[in-house]
């Protein structure tokens, strides 16, 4: 089971009031959140291996490269002194972080991300190495793309906290898309995503993209499409396309999760005890985790 754990951690924040506090007040919403999540998703789902997916790097510059608004709009602020982008984020989510962290691998969950790469990709290059069935765990839809039927590739996809998950398959996917996992890369940059700030081909919307898929196959059947007077497009169609040819191609690598992600040496196995007792029982006082907590570690035992 793989964790895209900043979606996870944002839906705890947003899922878990805020009156959810530290003894000194601090709030802990989201790291209680993320602990009853995970401790659910273990009893539901009883995974061997379990990762927790980081964002080493949240806005990759080799993405920006390629398509300069690529998460433009998540950007709070850029100073003039050329410092890192800052994403967005709730001032009382951004200090629970560290705290989400430390609680991770004082339990001894594998907690995997490396610069300057997305957990999106840490998922992908673990989904491509994996010699067993993956359950991804992620409220992103841009992973629907690793959804593999021969290979037990499957996206739970959180519906209401973890309790309730859309389980994406590829019957799911040709229902709702008409496309299956390898589709879905050309289906997303055909029709853009606003949240990630991706253009699209303008005019071509989810459900012309899905036709155009459907009729040449993929994005590389489309495009030869456009240089085939015979190919069955509207001229609309074959103009729009052939205006968006630079953005076509370099949108395949922004789209595509990478798979070869330089990932460090871990033990992804799922810890029946902490690893480290002592740790864990200092940030349980210090933050107070209490019966989040608790929780997590007796379905870990069981």
């Amino acid at each position: 089971m793989l964790l895209d754990t900043a979606s996870l951690y944002f839906r705890a924040y947003f899922g878990v009031p805020d009156s959810v506090r530290a003894p000194d007040g601090t709030p802990v919403n989201a790291v209680r959140g993320l602990l009853d999540f995970i401790a659910r998703l273990v009893q539901d789902h009883h995974p061997d291996d379990l990762v927790a997916c980081m964002d080493a790097d949240w806005r990759p510059q080799w993405r920006v490269d390629l398509i300069p608004t690529y998460k433009a709009h998540r950007v709070a602020a850029e100073t003039a002194e050329g410092l890192p982008d800052e994403e967005e984020v709730p001032d009382t989510l951004s200090p629970q972080v560290p705290v989400i962290e430390a609680v991770l691998d004082a339990l001894g969950i594998a907690r995997v991300g490396v610069a300057p790469y997305e957990a999106d990709d840490v998922i992908g290059t673990l989904t491509g190495r994996s010699t067993g069935p993956v359950d991804i765990v992620t409220g992103d839809r841009d992973l629907y793309q690793l959804v593999d039927d021969a290979r037990g590739v499957r996206v739970l996809y959180p519906l209401k906290g973890v309790g309730t998950l859309q389980v994406t398959d590829e019957e799911w996917l040709r229902g709702k898309y008409g496309v299956d996992g390898a589709g879905y890369v050309d289906l997303a940059l055909l029709r853009g995503d606003p949240s990630d700030g991706l253009p699209g081909v303008p005019g071509i919307g989810e459900k012309t993209a899905a036709k155009l898929l459907d009729a040449f196959g993929d994005l590389a059947g489309i495009m030869a499409a456009v240089d085939d007077p015979a190919a069955r497009l509207t001229p609309s169609q074959r103009r729009r396309l052939d205006e968006a040819r630079d953005y076509v191609a370099v949108a395949p690598k922004v789209v595509r999760v990478a798979d070869d992600v330089p990932l460090p040496g871990f033990d992804p196995a799922l810890p029946r005890e902490p690893r480290d007792p002592a740790a864990l029982e200092a940030l349980a006082a210090r933050w107070g985790l209490g019966s989040s907590l608790q929780r997590l570690l007796l379905t870990l035992q069981t």
